[in-house]
């Protein structure tokens, strides 16, 4: 098993840990410490030698900080945490809802004479402390650079991540490296940078075509760069790690042990190109007035899939959708009642393993059932398996990490016979995933400027949802990726190539939670008879193929084009899923696919 269902952090660990940070606050003069979630290359995930937020208060979220001070420990989350936080940390620690209170005024507030709150520069981004700094002005209360203090208290700290890293063969990455090095070098040139310092490991990857493990779930390689104007690459990566890639990178990557990154950042020429909102600060202060900042010059064209990138997530999605309606319709077949979340998710894995391409899965499968299924980002332990019981939702959110594509689909099921709140409410989702689906908009516009779409049928009853509509998706990289998303405080501008997912939800804590997701890559739309040829615009194609559950769907709740909507994907599905599944699922397939 990829997955494994031990449970990680306990809330009573908390309180002492918390305790021994507080001594070093003592001994450093310190009246507070900020302990984020990010780790030195400040991407979203982290290794188990990074998880220091987990470590000290519990909580396992991917998005998050804590901030302690000598007589409170303020936990930030944002709205997907909030139910999640409250089952995960001891009473020391008090949830803060983040970011409608910002970092500088609960500082303000719990330190109104003033004081020294220590961070370690590896762990926070420019952008971040300058933004902290500057609404902290005047406030008597002080950011100061200090060693880690969790890395003090943390006596079984595992050791730092150092899987092999393996090449990533050009018929799935589709451009070489050498080809994307000049390309970007180029580009840094006309911008007027002799270089620029790439720290975020998806980056890096997508830049060399290279994968790696040192992540869980996500085939990253953990690492430093230098891109400079001429295509030349210094990569600073473990030795060890690096036995099988040598000759693929030829000699225009040079190959150096991470200790010497900072001198090599120092004897730098400028201008450098850093991105303020990726850059750790230990790493722009290197640079000093050297720094040109700027965008990391391989987030937007990774996130402009080429064709054989498309191709492949296509692909991909095809093999896994089969895995999950191979599941689909063993659930089905077994009554309420007799079923645990834990089987629900030895039982998906086990169909994707099926498929030798499958390299992990690619994230932790959310298999929430009841009241479980409105934790958002609920992870099942051996102590929260709960049973599927007749009238509940499940909610089953989960992903595979093949050599050609990575994977994120969720559907919910309803288990024996579901309420009509639940059916409502489910009703309302799916007519804005659709919205989104059907959705042609003019080039140019953000993640912000169209969210909405998928919104509103919840908006209209009162009703709402407390994460993005959608992320972006790497292709055989990190599942959540950027700069691209739909969510309201995005303003990238949306192109042709962009995969990213589209799930709205609705959550109602204690009773039932809903999520369909399917992901969409983004095409120049054709134009229909009647429009203004003149006029770019985009539209979406599907990636996704699983049945949506009809005996959730209100049929009288939806328009004449959703409903046509509906048969339409549910018709191809069958096309293209039905030959890749065995007899007895084809079977299934066809009635859970049949018209509205």
């Amino acid at each position: 098993m990829f997955q494994s269902f031990e449970v990680t952090a306990r809330p009573e660990q908390g309180p002492p840990r918390l305790a021994a940070l507080r001594a070093q606050l003592e001994t450093e003069g310190l009246d507070g410490y900020l302990v984020p979630r990010a780790d030195a290359h400040q991407g979203e995930y982290v290794s188990t030698h990074d998880e220091r937020l987990a470590w000290l208060t519990g909580f396992t979220g991917s998005a998050g900080f804590c901030a302690a001070l000598r007589d409170v420990a303020g936990v930030f989350i944002d709205g997907r945490y909030r139910t999640q936080v409250k089952a995960q940390v001891a009473d020391a620690f008090t949830p803060v809802p983040w970011p409608e209170v910002s970092l500088a005024d609960w500082l303000k507030e719990q330190l109104p004479t003033g004081g020294r709150v220590g961070f370690d520069p590896w762990l926070h981004t420019s952008g971040q402390i300058e933004q902290s700094r500057e609404a902290l002005e005047g406030s008597g209360v002080s950011l100061v650079q200090v060693d880690n203090l969790v890395d003090r208290c943390w006596p079984d700290q595992p050791a730092p991540a150092a899987a092999p890293v393996k090449v990533h063969p050009l018929e799935f990455a589709g451009e070489s490296h050498a080809e994307k090095r000049a390309r970007l070098g180029n580009a840094l040139h006309k911008d007027g940078a002799t270089c620029a310092v790439i720290t975020l490991p998806d980056s890096l990857c997508w830049l060399l075509n290279i994968r790696g493990a040192d992540i869980p779930r996500n085939p990253i390689a953990q690492g430093f760069g230098v891109l400079h104007h001429d295509g030349k690459v210094n990569l600073f990566m473990a030795e060890e790690k690096l036995t099988e890639v040598r000759d693929h990178f030829g000699p225009e990557v040079t190959c150096h042990d991470p200790a010497a990154f900072l001198q090599y950042l120092d004897g730098l020429d400028g201008p450098v190109c850093l991105d303020k909102s990726t850059v750790p600060v230990r790493v722009a202060d290197c640079i000093g007035g050297r720094v040109k900042w700027g965008a990391d010059p391989c987030a937007l064209p990774k996130a402009c899939k080429n064709p054989s990138e498309i191709a492949g997530s296509a692909e991909a999605h095809l093999r896994d959708g089969a895995a999950v309606v191979e599941l689909l319709a063993w659930l089905d077949a077994q009554a309420p009642g007799t079923l645990r979340e834990t089987q629900v998710v030895t039982r998906l894995e086990s169909m994707r393993r099926r498929d030798n391409a499958l390299q992990d899965i690619s994230f932790e499968t959310i298999a929430g059932t009841g009241p479980n299924g409105a934790i958002m980002h609920y992870r099942v332990t051996e102590e929260t398996d709960s049973v599927l019981e007749d009238g509940h939702l499940i909610v089953l959110d989960s992903g595979g990490q093949y050599l050609d594509g990575t994977t994120d689909i969720t559907r919910t099921i309803a288990i024996g016979t579901p309420p009509d709140t639940a059916r409502a409410a489910y009703t309302r989702v799916l007519m804005g995933m659709i919205a989104m689906s059907r959705l042609r908009w003019p080039k140019g516009l953000a993640g912000r400027d169209i969210e909405a779409i998928g919104r509103a049928p919840l908006w209209y009853a009162h009703q709402d949802f407390d994460h993005g509509l959608g992320h972006g998706v790497g292709a055989y990289l990190s599942v959540h990726e950027g700069p691209q998303r739909l969510s309201r405080i995005n303003h990238v501008p949306i192109e042709p190539g962009m995969i990213l997912s589209n799930e709205p939800g609705y959550y109602r804590e204690g009773a039932f939670g809903i999520r369909i997701e399917n992901l969409i890559v983004a095409e120049t739309a054709e134009v229909p008879p009647g429009g203004d040829a003149h006029r770019e615009m985009l539209s979406w194609r599907t990636l996704t193929f699983a049945p949506i559950d009809r005996r959730l769907v209100n049929v009288q709740m939806l328009d004449a084009e959703s409903r046509a909507w509906i048969d339409a994907y549910h018709c191809e599905t069958y096309d293209k899923i039905g030959p890749r599944v065995s007899e007895t699922t084809r079977d299934w397939l066809k009635q859970a696919t049949a018209p509205l």
